[in-house]
């Protein structure tokens, strides 16, 4: 299930709410019991080390752009 990000806009307080998808937009409670919330924005990182893949830096690939690629531009 999604956890989706909020602060508060009473005590500044930030935390999280577990929900479908359907609900995503959804008013929450701040735990302190204030009502006026705002939902943030929060992006999803993803990198190209996933497990056994140590330290190494992700191979280039040639992407086309302004000359190719091969630039690394």
């Amino acid at each position: 299930m999604p956890r989706y990000e909020f602060r508060c806009r009473a005590c500044g307080d930030t935390f999280e709410v577990s929900r479908p998808m359907s609900e995503s937009s959804a008013p929450a409670e701040c735990p302190q019991g204030h009502d006026d919330t705002v939902k943030l924005l929060t992006t999803v990182a993803v990198t190209a080390n996933g497990p056994g893949t140590g330290d190494r830096p992700a191979a280039r690939s040639g992407g086309g752009g302004c000359c190719g690629g091969a630039c690394g531009c």
